[in-house]
């Protein structure tokens, strides 16, 4: 009987690789209860043994033969007692928690809340589906001994409507908590960043995943309570939990905890078989539960976090991918901002796209119109591009020095920081991430050369990750960054800039490149703008804005002003002698000799001129009249500023500036 149903499970998928080994373990355990943890995991393992055998000769660095593989691997299901981490009936964990409340609040919240309504948005999810489902779900968790049923006689605290929500064709149970999250206390111990965690996975050769089977519902917080599913508290209470449960292993940097995910990755078959035993004996020892369904054994890549990570390669998930294709231009402010978030949860994989998002956070301002303009589509169309086309990234190798190309631009900061790794036998320069963010107020009244040092103090503080003890280059087309170490006076903030860069100093080193060669984040800057269709910013000729004039302002000086200029010529040696010059066009050496330096190189180079009786000196941008009389001076500053028809401020409102 038994050897007639192993047959029948395993004919068909006899040569399935060693990832999906133990994901058999569901269909026998439906179709033949009785059969234990431990005899399943040994069963597949010893039917499948020659595909293993291959499985483990070509990704092993040690020599290890069948037999060695199931020894060791039934030595880690006795010792860590395996079956009973994997049992699902019923969750009794041995971790207690609390959630402190705010009792200072004025007003205490609503706790008790009826369901959801017929006219209520959510009761549309209520299908006949999501009935029978609702049904299955409440059953489960009751046999899991996470929820329980109340007696009539029993005074209940809070009550929540539930909906059922469907993930990966899975259903859960989702509770309205938001009023009981208002009479909690924030609890803000920090969650681990994604990119700087999944990095730890290079010189990887062997990658073990699990996740905890109901995470939250195995803290409990009462003898008759668990912590439930939509408390704001529930992923730093379950973090801090699995902090304190492997304080070793964590700082050893081969464990990586995000939550409830447990990913396991080591160099050697022997160390990673050692290390799954360490966690396993800690999860048996404080009685928590793994879920079998997520439990990636020996992989080659990995699915996490809406990532498929590797050893050598870190890229979007193909699903994620997919819901981009997906997505029509947004209809609201909700759905844009819903939208940014996502990319931005990408932003490492897009190459400037602070910059391209510009314009579609402008319009999720509460002040704003929602209007999806031409420019604004195709913003929103070169993001979802970008998504969909995002590189594969690098995972970092601390011991190779990076490459840091930076660059800035009128809107915004950029960087992508690149490394030459060994792939296939050959050296090859990819990516390792970008990062851009969009200039302050304050800051766009910077120089060129003082906005290229803040790009760059910007990038070693965002990627001190990285760049925290390796050697790196620095690659910049602005010679300015190259200075500001070796600056002798410099201002305040460019002093500040110098002591931040000098702890860099001796793993750093700048290098200039040509703009028109510098294109890794020089594109920021040197974005073409033709004025044609396949521009942003492009505008039609015929549809360029037309501004009525309703008026034009001229400011009128008196005749006499003009004649007692003319007159005050004849009491000014220099006057008088350039009037001579120019309204009779003469050439005389002597006249010209008889001016002073100034006067001189000015008329040699043919910047004055005479009209109407009045000298005018002219500049590259500008031609003014040349007084010689301060009491002139005042009256043609009361004509400009001070009269009623004058467009400017009073004559003495801008001496005082």
């Amino acid at each position: 009987m038994e050897n007639a149903f192993e047959n029948a499970i395993f004919n068909s998928e006899k040569d399935r690789p060693l990832t999906c080994f133990f994901k058999q373990k569901d269909k026998l355990s439906a179709l033949h209860p009785d059969i234990s943890d431990t005899m399943i995991n040994m069963k597949i393992l010893r039917k499948c043994g020659g595909e293993l055998e291959h499985t483990i000769k070509s990704r092993c660095v040690e020599p290890c033969s069948t037999e060695d593989y199931l020894n060791a691997m039934e030595d880690i299901i006795t010792r860590t007692r395996i079956g009973k981490t994997w049992t699902k009936i019923p969750i009794e964990s041995n971790i207690v928690s609390n959630i402190p409340r705010e009792d200072r609040r004025p007003e205490k919240p609503v706790l008790k809340c009826h369901k959801y309504g017929s006219n209520s948005h959510l009761a549309n999810t209520c299908t006949k589906k999501t009935k029978i489902n609702e049904v299955q779900v409440l059953e489960e968790l009751i046999q899991l001994g996470v929820l329980r049923k109340v007696g009539h006689s029993e005074e209940v605290e809070v009550t929540t409507p539930v909906i059922i929500a469907w993930h990966n064709d899975q259903s859960r149970r989702v509770g309205d908590l938001r009023e009981l999250n208002t009479y909690t206390v924030p609890d803000r111990y920090p969650i681990p960043r994604i990119q700087e965690t999944l990095t730890q996975l290079s010189k990887t050769e062997y990658i073990t995943s699990m996740d905890a089977l109901k995470g939250f519902h195995q803290i409990v917080l009462t003898p008759k309570a668990k912590m439930p599913f939509g408390i704001n508290n529930a992923p730093s209470h379950y973090q801090r939990m699995m902090n304190t449960i492997f304080p070793t292993e964590l700082s050893e940097g081969w464990l990586i905890i995000c939550i409830d995910g447990i990913i396991i990755c080591s160099d050697s078959w022997s160390l990673h078989l050692e290390r799954l035993a360490r966690v396993l004996h800690k999860l048996a020892e404080v009685n928590m539960k793994i879920t079998l369904k997520k439990f990636n054994f020996v992989v080659e890549e990995l699915k996490a976090l809406g990532h498929v990570v590797s050893c050598l390669s870190l890229g979007i998930h193909k699903n994620k991918v997919a819901a981009v294709l997906l997505t029509s231009i947004p209809q609201n402010k909700k759905e844009m901002m819903s939208f940014l978030r996502f990319s931005s949860y990408y932003r490492q994989h897009l190459k400037e796209v602070a910059i391209l998002a510009k314009s579609l956070y402008g319009i999720c301002d509460k002040q704003t119109v929602f209007e999806m303009t031409q420019e604004r589509i195709e913003a929103y169309e070169k993001i979802k591009k970008a998504l969909i086309e995002a590189p594969l990234l690098l995972i970092p190798d601390c011991n190779i020095p990076f490459k840091l190309y930076t660059d800035t631009c009128g809107d915004g900061l950029g960087a992508a920081l690149h490394q030459v790794q060994i792939i296939d036998d050959k050296p090859k320069e990819g990516q390792v991430c970008y990062i851009s963010r969009q200039i302050k107020p304050t800051e766009a009244r910077y120089d060129r050369s003082q906005m290229e040092c803040l790009c760059l103090v910007w990038e070693l503080e965002k990627l001190h990750y990285y760049l925290d003890g390796s050697v790196f280059e620095v690659i910049t087309d602005c010679n300015a960054v190259k200075l500001l170490l070796n600056m002798k006076t410099p201002n305040s903030h460019m002093l500040r800039w110098q002591t931040a860069i000098q702890e860099y100093g001796g793993n750093m080193t700048i290098i200039h490149k040509a703009g028109n060669i510098h294109k890794d984040a020089d594109r920021l800057s040197r974005w073409e703008l033709a004025n044609t269709p396949d521009n942003p910013s492009y505008v039609p000729l015929e549809a360029e804005p037309q501004i009525p004039i309703e008026g034009i302002h001229i400011t009128d000086i008196a005749t006499e002003i003009f004649q007692e200029v003319t007159e005050s010529y004849k009491q000014h040696k220099n006057c008088h002698i350039l009037t001579s010059l120019l309204d009779k066009d003469c050439k005389d050496t002597s006249l010209v000799n008889a001016l002073d330096e100034v006067w001189k190189n000015s008329y040699s180079e043919g910047r004055f001129h005479l009209f109407d009786g009045i000298i005018y000196h002219r500049t590259k941008h500008s031609c003014v009249m040349t007084l010689c009389s301060r009491f002139l001076i005042n009256n043609i500053l009361h004509e400009c500023h001070d009269r009623i028809y004058s467009g400017h401020l009073s004559w003495t409102e801008h001496l005082k500036k």
